[in-house]
């Protein structure tokens, strides 16, 4: 799950980096939240390098001028010059990028389908 070797493993527990648990044979058992803990920490230290290389061509930067939300979905609003866009996307990732209102943020568009209706 981590992706290293068992000697990295064994490294990372002398260094006191890694708690693991010994069974009754000696064996090395890593516990779900340490691997948890491990991921979370190199996610936050190494943001996934493809997103610097993206297909959408649509960048809005602005302002976040609204935030809402509760323990799952978030709704995020961005004035970008003359363009209001309006993001839903979880509560986690709004905590995880520490948005607040005033911020300043780039907007990415990627639509497949646009519907445009004519008032009547």
């Amino acid at each position: 799950m981590l992706g290293v070797t068992v000697e990295t493993l064994r490294r990372w527990e002398a260094d006191g980096r890694l708690g693991v648990v010994r069974s009754g044979g000696g064996q090395r058992l890593v516990p779900v939240a340490e691997v948890v803990r491990l991921l979370a920490e190199r996610r936050q230290a190494n943001p996934d390098p493809r997103a610097a290389t993206q297909s959408a061509r649509n960048h809005f930067s602005g302002v976040v001028t609204r935030i809402e939300a509760d323990r799952v979905a978030a709704v995020v609003e961005v004035l970008a010059g003359p363009h209001r866009i309006v993001s839903l996307m979880t509560a986690e990732a709004v905590r995880e990028m520490g948005l607040k209102v005033g911020d300043p943020a780039v907007c990415v568009v990627k639509a497949t389908n646009v519907i445009v209706e004519a008032p009547r």
